[in-house]
């Protein structure tokens, strides 16, 4: 059920200062800790697009994050092509419309730089993930496909 959207959201690009809050989200939302994890994706921003990471603060609270890329031409994608690696929101506020409004700001600032299709990976079974994509506009991708080799 949707709830009402927060007035007064304000989203802005992450910075090293937000590693707690990203850690805290992403504990809730996974129920596991990954300090070291967040750490290294935060220190190592991408200079060339620097709002492809943001996150929603309201009343001077992180309660969400968006972390991306621009390609560069790994596996023959050209670099008007980007990605959304993860999106979490507070447990708390989900459902209030703060994942469409980082994604929305997120896909606006790829557009100003020339992307022109975004990318994300979702699991099959994680229908909740699968329906916000599609409310965000995004289809079954095209002649890319997910390739899988198990090592045991």
């Amino acid at each position: 059920m949707e709830e009402r959207p927060l007035e007064g959201l304000n989203i802005r690009p992450l910075n090293m200062g937000d590693l707690d809050a990203i850690v805290e989200i992403d504990r809730k939302i996974l129920g596991k800790t990954r300090s070291d994890y967040w750490k290294k994706k935060i220190e190592t921003p991408n200079a060339r697009y620097p709002f492809s990471c943001l996150v929603a603060e309201y009343e001077g609270k992180v309660i969400g994050f968006i972390v991306g890329e621009v390609s560069g031409w790994e596996f023959g994608v050209p670099d008007t092509v980007g990605w959304i690696s993860t999106i979490g929101v507070d447990p708390v506020y989900q459902h209030r419309g703060v994942a469409r409004r980082l994604g929305q700001e997120f896909i606006k600032n790829l557009k100003t730089i020339g992307v022109r299709v975004v990318y994300t990976l979702v699991n099959w079974n994680d229908w909740d993930l699968l329906k916000f994509f599609r409310g965000m506009g995004f289809t079954r991708g095209g002649d890319m496909i997910n390739l899988e080799l198990k090592i045991e």
